[in-house]
């Protein structure tokens, strides 16, 4: 059939994921995209879409701006070959500032594009969104559990410092409780020293003395 759209050979969940990006915090896939793995051109997609315009408001579909033309660019830097292929791509010789779907406008699309193979392909995508999300909230767990471990890095590190201000505080009241004894023993040994020195006085001979 001259309608039928042909899924790309070999695709799979992880190719579909890579295909997936962030933009004003939602999950979007781009126009471009959409149309490879429906098997048309991306002009046709979306007339398609313009033709059906009412059922794609703006948390469906929305065309990025300069600032987030260059950002989604940035993202792209990742993934080389879907780069350099959109990167490449022009529309009347200009490049343009490409829409984006969400996973609403997504599910949307095979309404429009009418075929049995379309509702296959959205079918994959749908799945695909939904690893995204699990990924996303792994990788955010997995963040709150090293913000949380370094949190606690930090408060052990707080602990030692504290020990160690407090064993340093000890040793130096010990040593100042050393150096106190070593002068009191200091002076004892120079006491003794003192008395040991001092001549022994003459003592009087006991008894009566005689005239001669």
């Amino acid at each position: 059939m001259a309608n039928e759209i042909i899924l790309k050979p070999g695709l799979d969940i992880e190719d579909l994921k890579s295909r997936i990006y962030i933009v004003r915090g939602q999950q979007v896939m781009l126009d471009r995209d959409l149309a490879e793995l429906y098997g048309v051109e991306t002009k046709r997609l979306n007339e398609a879409v313009r033709r059906n315009i009412d059922r794609f408001p703006d948390d469906f579909r929305f065309q990025l701006n300069n600032l987030e033309d260059k950002a989604l660019m940035s993202q792209m830097v990742i993934v080389a070959d879907l780069r350099s292929q959109i990167a490449t791509s022009s529309w009347g010789g200009t490049r343009y500032k490409p829409y984006v779907f969400t996973e609403l406008g997504v599910a949307m699309l095979s309404s429009v594009l009418r075929s049995e193979t379309a509702i296959q392909v959205n079918i994959n995508i749908m799945r695909a969104f939904v690893a995204m999300r699990h990924a996303v909230a792994a990788m955010q767990s997995a963040d709150m559990k090293v913000e949380q471990l370094a949190h606690k890095v930090d408060q052990m590190d707080a602990h030692i410092d504290e020990l160690m201000h407090e064993q340093r505080d000890i040793n130096r009241e010990q040593t100042e409780t050393n150096n106190e004894v070593a002068l009191q023993i200091e002076a004892i040994n120079n006491a003794l020293d003192q008395l040991r020195e001092k001549p022994a006085p003459k003592r009087n001979k006991i008894g009566y003395k005689t005239k001669q």
